[in-house]
């Protein structure tokens, strides 16, 4: 039997499926074509563990797993999601499924190629082939996404595409996903609209609607998102954008009804089941958010893949519920992840915020406190996420009105930074929802920062655009406030020419910019955390 490449023989092979004979007879067809290194798992968690922590040229994975929660197209999904896949990497799906909607969704995660049984060795050489020959072909972009290089990637991409060079389709999508990474969503719209102009493709459909949601156009992608799940229901990927852009419209209920259908349709998903506990906890019902959280963590709480932030909400349910041996187990399992990241602030902050719970449970009320009193130290400092306000609010609700005396202003302060929107500040209050009295102080700060915001916007209407970028920075340097900078940041790109000292104003605006605007304006419903990998989403996902 002939080589498949001339390279063949130095790839690495992963044969995913939990029947013996398959796995074995998948490994032997890889052989005939020449790959020596080949890797064998029988269970979805085995497989997700080793693609987390090694690199693999070709991936082969069955797509249904008998009693198991999970299926391949659940497995590739997360590991998509967590970027734990390289580009470089061949992945197949293979399927008994006669549907072919089932396949072209495994298709849609797997990108590269998909089989259905019974199928012959020759299939797989040429399916497996012609992904090999494509990545071939994309090598210099490749190379320039593995460097980091995503600019000069996206400009290759764009370049391919407009020559209508080989592979100038995945080109394509590589290009326009890769100028949403880097916050161009016109570039990325203008690609995905040429897309389309050759075939609606669904994946096409739905960058463009992510397109139009990142561009601002949220009404746009809204009613682009609901016109492809009219076409495709089963398209899961459709269904977490539009929890995100239900949830910025301001219906909640809607947002975590369409988090529960991606999760529906992809049970094993670790991801979904974060992002569809996150919302739960906010919105929904206890009982659910538990659950959910609850069976994400079981299923992969030691993945990089599962956002630990869901841990920190599923322990405080185990606090108001009196689960200690719950809480016990949630408060080991972080320390655990902060050991082995000792570095990372946003998990020390985490385990203080579980161990303050746990304080409160065994009525160790000065320890909690002590821990209480080490958070609101940081309020101000830069990685202070969103995320971080809302978890130190969930902890100071549950504190005794003599405990809680000292810390109210610390109240105001949390909100006078991070209510930037409605969205925020529904979310703060929602995080503080023991405290009744949260919720005034919250609402209070937020008009404080909307009158600031009009008052400025009134100053550049009436040709004092100096004065308005002047009161901007006065209150954004005292909050911190994200809103603020933005504006401010704004008005000096607008009106430059108009504003006097605009070079000094500038420079004390990008300083508060590059320090504290990425860390006010992000609502997370799941991300990638540091323990095991340090890509993390920018916007929520």
């Amino acid at each position: 039997m002939p080589l498949l490449d001339a390279d063949i023989t130095r790839a690495t092979a992963l044969v995913i499926d939990a029947n013996a004979a398959s796995r074995s007879s998948l490994a032997s067809m890889l052989r005939d074509c020449g790959v020596a290194h080949i890797t064998q798992a029988s269970r979805p968690q085995d497989a997700r563990r080793l693609i987390e922590n090694g690199k693999f040229d070709i991936i082969l994975c069955e797509y249904h797993f008998p009693d198991e929660p999970v299926s391949g197209q659940d497995i590739m999904d997360d590991l998509r999601l967590s970027r734990s896949i390289p580009l470089s990497t061949v992945v197949v799906m293979i399927s008994s499924e006669a549907g072919y909607a089932k396949v072209s969704e495994a298709a849609e995660a797997a990108l590269d190629a998909y089989l259905v049984k019974p199928h012959t060795e020759a299939a797989l050489r040429q399916r497996v082939g012609e992904a090999r020959q494509r990545k071939r072909a994309l090598k210099d972009i490749i190379t320039k996404v593995e460097q980091g290089e995503f600019a000069e990637a996206a400009e290759l991409c764009q370049a391919r595409f407009d020559a209508r060079a080989p592979a100038w389709m995945p080109a394509a999508r590589i290009g326009a996903e890769l100028w949403l990474r880097l916050g161009n969503a016109r570039a990325a719209q203008v690609l995905f609209d040429a897309i389309l102009l050759l075939g609606a493709v669904p994946w096409a459909r739905l960058g463009l609607a992510r397109a139009q949601y990142e561009g601002g156009s949220v009404v746009q992608a809204r009613r682009s998102l609901e016109s492809l799940l009219n076409e495709q229901p089963g398209y899961a990927d459709a269904y977490d954008v539009l929890g995100r852009v239900l949830l910025d419209q301001g219906e909640p209920a809607k947002a975590l009804d369409a988090l529960r259908q991606a999760s529906q349709l992809t049970p094993g998903s670790i991801a979904r089941l974060v992002k569809h506990g996150l919302l739960a906890f906010y919105y929904g019902d206890p009982k659910e958010a538990a659950e959910v959280l609850g069976k994400a963590a079981r299923l992969g709480l030691n993945s990089r893949i599962f956002d630990l932030q869901g841990l920190v909400l599923l322990a405080s349910l185990q606090y108001d519920t009196a689960d200690r041996r719950g809480l016990a187990q949630s408060l080991a399992s972080m320390s655990s992840a902060f050991k082995a990241a000792p570095a990372s602030a946003r998990l020390r902050r985490f385990e203080s915020v579980i161990r303050i719970f746990k304080c409160l449970q065994e009525r160790r009320s000065a320890d909690a406190l002590k821990d209480v009193g080490g958070l609101l130290a940081e309020l101000n400092e830069p990685d202070f996420e969103f995320e971080a306000a809302c978890n130190v609010l969930s902890v100071m609700s549950r504190l005794d009105a003599g405990e809680l005396a000292p810390h109210r202003d610390d109240v105001g302060t949390l909100a006078g930074r991070f209510a930037v929107s409605r969205v925020t500040s529904e979310l703060l209050v929602k995080a503080g929802a023991r405290q009744p009295s949260f919720e005034p102080v919250i609402q209070d700060r937020y008009a404080d920062v909307c009158t600031h915001a009009e008052n400025a916007v009134s100053h550049t209407v009436g040709g004092s655009p100096t004065q308005a970028v002047t009161l901007l920075l006065s209150q954004a340097e005292v909050t911190y406030n994200a809103k603020l900078i933005d504006l401010a940041m704004h008005t000096l790109q607008r009106h430059k020419d108009r504003i006097t000292d605009a070079e000094a104003l500038m420079s004390r605006v990008q300083a508060l910019h590059e320090r504290y605007r990425s860390y006010g304006t992000q609502v997370h419903m799941s991300k990638v955390d540091d323990p095991r990998s340090l890509s993390a989403a920018t916007k929520p996902t």
